[in-house]
């Protein structure tokens, strides 16, 4: 415990300096760290996605220190500081874990989840959704949607049930498709929202299996540039069937380096 608390220190001893001595860092503001962090926070996921352990922990440090940077801003026209913010999340891991620090009784998680939304109402929110940020990107707030709602009961039984809803929902954009219906967009929408809720029954994270899914695409498309520049050409001087070709290549290329490194990692 010293030796971290030693490390945290150093930190918070390191941003005095900067902030004092630095010319960029005195001339920072909320307003213009605000892009940089969610930066940061970006990278920390790419690194996560990669299991990039190294990289995790120095994404972290970066996180780390945006949010001293913060408070260090704060403490300067003294509305909060550092000790500030760290009461503020110990006082409401304390009150959100009755279970822990109190008397409540709970069997599993999901009585864990219902317990949280049922607080945060008590503490003043007129609305279980109101704890979801306006500003997240729409895959990633429709996840937490649902699972605000799943916390108060509202909620499928089964999958089997949303897998239907799923169906049910492409048939109805198909149908104003072939209408050519202005309400194309709205149906496209509930796709969507309905296949984020499945893959919520599979125990899957749609964010993540989209940026794997990306990730995939720029592997294989890279590759089939890097084919194609052997030729003394581009992709644009092929035709389709032939990008086909290549594409193909791509896919197997893929297989047997997936093959290749399950092996090394064995």
């Amino acid at each position: 415990m010293k030796e971290k608390l030693a490390a945290f220190e150093r930190l918070l001893t390191i941003m005095d300096e900067l902030r004092e001595q630095c010319p960029w860092d005195k001339k920072q503001t909320m307003q213009s760290l605000r892009h940089l962090t969610i930066e940061e926070t970006y990278e920390l996921t790419d690194a996560i996605i990669e299991n990039d352990l190294s990289e995790v922990k120095k994404e972290l440090g970066d996180l780390m220190l945006h949010i001293v940077f913060y408070a260090r801003i704060a403490s300067e026209t003294k509305d909060f500081d550092i000790a500030d913010v760290m009461n503020e999340i110990c006082k409401k891991l304390i009150h959100r874990h009755p279970h822990i620090y109190g008397d409540v009784k709970v069997t599993d998680e999901e009585e864990v989840k219902k317990n949280w939304e049922k607080l945060k109402l008590k503490e003043g929110k007129t609305s279980v959704l109101e704890g979801v940020p306006k500003s997240l990107p729409a895959l990633v707030k429709a996840l937490r949607i649902q699972d605000k709602a799943k916390g108060i009961g509202f909620d499928w039984d089964n999958k089997s049930q949303v897998w239907e809803k799923v169906k049910e929902e492409i048939d109805e954009l198909q149908i104003e498709i072939e209408g050519k219906s202005d309400k194309i967009e709205d149906e496209f929408g509930d796709v969507l929202f309905s296949l984020i809720n499945y893959a919520r029954f599979i125990d899957i994270n749609p964010e993540d299996a989209l940026e794997k899914t990306n990730k995939k695409f720029i592997k294989r498309f890279q590759f089939m540039e890097s084919e194609v520049k052997k030729i003394n050409k581009q992709l644009s001087d092929l035709t389709l069937q032939e990008m086909e070709v290549y594409w193909n290549k791509a896919k197997e290329n893929n297989a047997t380096n997936l093959i290749t490194n399950s092996s090394v990692n064995n």
